[in-house]
């Protein structure tokens, strides 16, 4: 992708070190060995990329190296791993996850993320072993934010890299093209970074009058073919 009560709804304050202090109810990393493969019969320049561009050179270059090669500029990149996954199981969080293709809870699942990149837009398909879920990301062209797209609802992030990787704050976020009231976003962290030598990721989602929507947290560990 941790969890903290922040200044205003729907945006996180600088983060804390990366995976140190997890949400109430727990997570954990499985330390099962992995296979992940990622094809570079291609490279777009830096310049064109999704998240070099956003963050600019001196940032971009301060990140550790599982967390460059995942976001880099590789056409396409396939990763295996594991998450555990979490959400409240009241009626209104699992009927939105079913519309949003999020994942349904269940511990120690079976990851994988295929990431196909064309221009500046990338394409995220993360098959759960419960689940898949997609989504689209691109710059947003009025600013130097990050659009990801998924189901009806598009969010808007800025990317903030710190000493761990790079925090994911959100902005704001549109259904069907309707700006979403900041009230309703309720709280959104989401941070990609590095674990013993490993892209890990850690997001999680609380929705006013709904509870905690999803939370997933893991690893992928990254192999040249």
């Amino acid at each position: 992708m941790n969890h903290r009560q922040v200044d205003h709804p729907g945006e996180s304050q600088d983060p804390t070190p990366f995976m140190e202090n997890p949400p109430q109810g727990g997570f954990s990393f499985a330390r099962l060995r992995t296979l992940a493969t990622v094809a570079h019969d291609r490279h777009m320049d830096a310049a064109e990329a999704l998240f070099p561009s956003l963050l600019g050179e001196t940032a971009w270059h301060s990140l550790p190296e599982s967390v460059r090669r995942m976001h880099g500029v590789s056409p396409r990149v396939v990763a295996r791993g594991e998450a555990d996954v979490e959400g409240d199981g009241n009626f209104l969080s699992s009927a939105l996850r079913r519309l949003l293709g999020l994942p349904p809870p269940g511990e120690k699942q079976a990851l994988e993320v295929c990431i196909e990149r064309q221009g500046g837009r990338e394409t995220w398909t993360r098959r759960f072993a419960l689940g898949r879920m997609q989504s689209t990301l691109r710059r947003d062209v009025a600013s130097t934010s990050l659009l990801e797209r998924l189901g009806p609802v598009t969010l808007c992030f800025s990317l903030h890299p710190d000493a761990h990787g790079v925090a994911w704050h959100l902005r704001s976020a549109r259904m069907l093209g309707v700006r979403v009231p900041r009230a309703w976003l309720g709280t959104i962290f989401s941070h990609s970074g590095e674990r013993d030598g490993r892209y890990a990721f850690a997001v999680e989602t609380r929705l006013p009058w709904i509870g905690q929507l999803v939370a997933y947290r893991g690893w992928l560990e990254i192999v040249d073919e």
